[in-house]
Formats: C-alpha cells, structure tokens, sequence
C-alpha cells in the first residue's frame, strides 16, 4: 500500500485540467501512441464537443521513480460550478489534489470554492502553475495569489505546462514525494465507498469504488450497506483506459466490480460495499446528497414513449446521480416528469443526453426553484411546480432561496457587474481586493433570478473576465406571485411560473407578444392573456384566417353582405368554443429564451 497515491486534478473551468492528465498518461505511458488524443478522459462526445468535462473519470497509471514501482490513481474533474457534486466524490476518494491555476487567468472563483472542498477532506494539496508556454502568462504574479490563498512557500508551486508537458515529471515527483500513502487493513471487514457507477446494456450496472478497508476478490458474496442487498461479484479489476480485469483488489486502490444488478435503483452513488460474511460496522462517510436547485418539467414529444423516458432518466440517475426526478401530469403535455438539477448547464446537457444517448427527444417546460410556502393555517409545504401553489386567499407568506454569490473580476467591470446584480434584487455584502487587478465581490441574492441567463450576461458584460461561483444559504421571505398564461380564458399551466411581484407585469407582457409571434393561426380568434390571480395584466389577439364570404356578392343590396358576414361571425364563435389551441414546442423553449 506504500506505493499506491489517489489523487485528483481540481480548478476553475478551463484552466487545462484535462490537458494535463492526457500528458500524465502521456509520461507514464499509460496510452499507446495509437490511443493518443485530446482530453483522453473525456469519453462523451458532448464533452468533447463542448470543451468541457461533464463526469469525473478515474485512471489508474503505474510510475518508476528510481527502483520503485508507484501504482497512481489519477480522477479527473469538472470545473463547471453546476458540476461541483462530481468534484465533491471525487475528493472523498482521494489524499491528495493537484490545485491547477492558469498563468494567463489567475485565481477565479470556482478555483477557491474546490479548494476549500478539498481542505475540508484534509486532503493534501499540490499547487501547480498551468499554461506558462502562453504569451500572456503572468506566472511571479499567480505564485504570489496562490501563496497568499494555501499559505505555501513559493518553492512549493510547481510550474507546468499540459500543452508542451514541460513540468510534468516535476508534478509526478511531487505526487509521490507529497501525496501521503492510503492508510487501511487488507485484512479488515471490507469498506469500500462507490463514487460512481455506469450502466452496460449486456452487463447491468458496472461500480466504480475507492476501497478504504478489506479486499474484494472474485465470486465474493458482496452487500451493498445501505440498500441491504446481495449480490455476487462476478467481475472485479482495476480502471485502466478500459476495464482490466484482476482475481483481487485491496485496501487503498480504485476499482470496479460487476454484479450483473440490472435494476439500476440497487446500486446508490455513496453506498458502501461489503462482505456478507464478514460485514463492516459502519459505513465510509462520503460526501453528502445535494439538493437540486433547479427544477423543470420533463415530458416526452409523444406521450407513448413515457416508459421510454422512464427508463432513459433511470439509466441516466445511475451515471449522474445528481439527477432528481417524480412522476408528474399536465394538462397542456400529458405525463412526464418533474426533474430537479443543480443550474441550467445541467439542464441543457441532461436534454442533450436524452436526445443522444437514449433518442428521446423531450419538451422541456420553464425552470423554476423551490419555494416554502405557508398558509394562514401555519402549515408549511415545499413548493418546486407553479401548478402547487396555493390559492392568494389563503396565502400567509413565500419564502424562496438565496444564495451567496462570488464573483472575481478585473476593476474595470465593477460597475456594470454591480449593475447587473442589484437589477436581479442582489445585496453587496463584501468587496476585497485580491491584488491589484482583481476583485472579488459577495452577494446575497435570490436564487430564482440567476437561473435564466445572468451566467451568460456576466461573461458579456466583462468580457469573459468574470468569474463566478455560489452556494445556498438560506430561505427569506418575498413578494411573490404565480403568473398564469391562459388561451382563450384555459389556463396553460406548463407556461405558468412563480415571479417576483414587481417583475411580473413585463414578464407577462414579453410572454404574450413572443406567444404571438410564435402560435399558428387558426379560424377563430385566440386571445392570450397573462394573469396574476383574477387579473389580467397583459393581451395580445392573434386574429382568425377569414374567408371572403362576400366575394360573390357584386352589386345590389348591404343587407346581403351584412347577412353573410353575421352568418360567418356565429360560425367563429361557434368554432371558438369548440377548438383548441395546440402549442407547439418552439413556443416552449422560445419561453426560456426571453431576452
């Protein structure tokens, strides 16, 4: 066990995480020349699409320094804040992180936050300076930040390259020197912590644990702690670029085992696996279960293909286990599901996910948080769907999230970027000077207001310089008011959203001139309305296609166009009461657009 190090690669979005892991494997000669591609890791084709890592990926890489042969299990993550759940397991199986900051970036706010996870875990941390083969790269000026953030000596920040791999042998040497060695009994009751798991069509559910003590062999009788299951371990090795299999796996290293376990709700992300002859006291205290911050309506195109979708989000909850969701209906889309994520990246890449991996092609309704809603009888109910909200009469108050907001940026953007959150209701609480050229400054506000686009406003605002990190805090009290669309006097309740009071009356407004642009016409009238409780705030009128009825009527009398026009005019209210009005999904996702 002496020789075996687990260590992870955490850092702001961008800063060369993967990059450097491909010239880890690169070094080690983990990967053939054959084998050799960019971000080598990053096995999903949206991941490489997008540049960006989605899921952490373990590999396990075997380095001589002088005699001795060092096993290193390297668990690469994602930068993204909505990703920071993946970042999160993969410090619970591991002693050490390479803390990555980019020369030509410097510290930014995802960088701090991964940092203080990892201190919570005691974990070991490797300062390494990335990208010093760039032009812009200020590396006297990153030391200095990095020092004044761990509090280590300039000597102990390596400079480093994952482009050109200059510095590379320099992080393995530290990894070994630095990382502290795995501490267990192989001969202990098996503990082992399952940080992830994946789902193979013809081999079920495949997963992938740290074992902290014991040793698991082949056609052991295994039992998952939580979920009290049994199951024999019909596979079990270690994770080289694919799965290679051994006859044992002991304490201190990363492995997977395979089960046959074709029920994906058996296996949960943070059960502890053990023997059932032998079996462990306790269970390995991994990371805590998060709370989705956002939520959506998930229904399929075709409400025939539900079970599909079922099955889709199953399969999907066992790769992401971030991923919440239940079983709802609704009157404009039928059944689906009521999905919780942790922001809107998320949301777009489950959506893609679904389309790619599953070929479910999904409607998805607008993005809401929960709130706690009480009544004038004292109770209190968690409220995360508009369609649930009670009715105003009965109504004593709305709390709703917040959050504590950090965003880093260079001083020149101070005022816009404080423009921007006091107009999503935001409170600065704190401004400090990092160095010269970088700010950071703290917000408190509501959780609602930054779901839609204010990620995507900040980077335009600073071009690109922003960078921005949150986390929950608590629930305070707010006006809020639930905004109900109706057509033709039906309420359309997947387009209603719950809103601040002093927002709703333009919202409404901006909803129903997009609807009207975007609903067909028919060959009645179709009045869309916006209203809060009994109140309409906002109209627009899509007028009927209309026949010229009186084309034939040349000459003689008014009274016989006057006849045929009465005559079509009851026809169309008689059509009105009968039709309905189909939307279509481009006005759904055109909602989530507003501009």
């Amino acid at each position: 066990m002496k020789h075996i190090r687990n260590f992870c690669i955490i850092a702001h979005i961008d800063h060369g995480k993967s990059t450097l892991a491909d010239r880890l494997l690169d070094t080690t000669k983990t990967i053939t020349e054959r084998q050799k591609q960019n971000q080598v890791l990053d096995d999903m084709e949206l991941e490489r699409e997008k540049g960006i890592t989605i899921k952490s990926h373990a590999i396990q890489m075997d380095y001589l320094q002088g005699s001795d042969k060092y096993t290193l299990n390297l668990i690469d993550t994602p930068g993204h804040v909505d990703f920071s759940y993946e970042v999160s397991r993969a410090i619970a199986a591991c002693e050490g992180a390479l803390l990555l900051v980019d020369a030509t970036q410097g510290i930014q706010a995802q960088t701090i936050s991964n940092l203080y996870l990892a201190m919570e875990h005691d974990l070991h941390i490797i300062p390494i300076i990335n990208k010093i083969d760039m032009d812009g790269a200020m590396i006297e000026e990153t030391t200095d930040q990095i020092v004044d953030l761990i509090g280590c000596s300039p000597e102990d920040v390596i400079a480093a390259s994952g482009k050109t791999g200059e510095g590379v042998d320099k992080v393995l040497e530290a990894i070994v020197e630095r990382v502290p060695a795995p501490t267990g009994d192989p001969e202990a009751p098996l503990q082992a912590l399952i940080f992830d798991s994946v789902f193979n069509s013809y081999r079920g559910v495949i997963a992938y644990y740290r074992i902290f003590n014991g040793t698991i062999r082949k056609n052991d009788k295994i039992k998952f702690y939580h979920a009290k299951s049994e199951y024999d371990a019909d596979e079990v090795g270690i994770l080289k670029l694919g799965m290679e299999a051994k006859s044992e796996v002991k304490a201190g290293d990363v492995g997977y085992v395979i089960t046959g376990v074709k029920e994906s709700k058996e296996i949960k992300v943070g059960d502890t696996i053990t023997l059932k002859s032998n079996p462990t006291k306790e269970d390995v205290k991994g990371f805590e279960h998060v709370k989705p911050m956002v939520f959506a309506g998930v229904y399929p195109v075709d409400s025939a293909d539900y079970e599909d979708l079922r099955d889709s989000l199953e399969k999907l909850q066992l790769n992401d286990a971030s991923l919440v969701y239940e079983p709802e209906t609704s009157a404009a889309l039928g059944f689906g599901f009521r999905c919780g994520f942790l922001g809107m990246l998320h949301l777009e890449i489950i959506q893609e996910r679904l389309d790619r991996e599953y070929d479910m092609t999904v409607i998805t309704t607008v993005p809401n948080v929960s709130y706690k809603v009480y009544v004038t009888r004292g109770e209190m109910s968690i409220v995360s769907n508009p369609s649930e909200f009670p009715d105003p009469s009965t109504l004593d108050k709305v709390e709703e999230p917040y959050i504590r907001a950090q965003i880093i940026t260079k001083p020149d953007y101070i005022g816009a970027i404080m423009k921007l959150c006091m107009e999503k209701r935001g409170e600065l609480t704190n401004q400090v000077y990092l160095t010269t050229s970088r700010v950071e400054l703290t917000f408190e506000m509501p959780l609602a207001e930054i779901v839609f686009d204010f990620y995507d406003i900040l980077k335009s605002i600073s071009k690109g310089y922003a960078s921005f990190d949150y986390y929950p805090i608590d629930f305070r009290a707010s006006e809020l008011v639930k905004l109900d669309i109706k057509l033709n006097g039906d309420d359309v309740d997947a387009l209603s959203s719950l809103i601040h009071k002093s927002k709703a009356q333009d919202f409404g407004r901006r909803i129903c001139s997009k609807l009207k642009e975007l609903l067909p016409r028919q060959q009645f009238a179709i009045a869309i309305q916006a209203a809060i409780g009994a109140k309409i705030v906002s109209r627009e009128t899509i007028s009927a296609l209309r026949k010229d009825v009186t084309a034939k009527c040349y000459g003689g009398d008014i009274t016989r166009k006057r006849k045929l026009l009465e005559k079509q005019k009851k026809g169309k209210k008689r059509m009105k009461q009968i039709g309905n009005v189909e939307v279509p999904q481009s006005a759904f996702l055109a909602v989530l657009k507003l501009d």
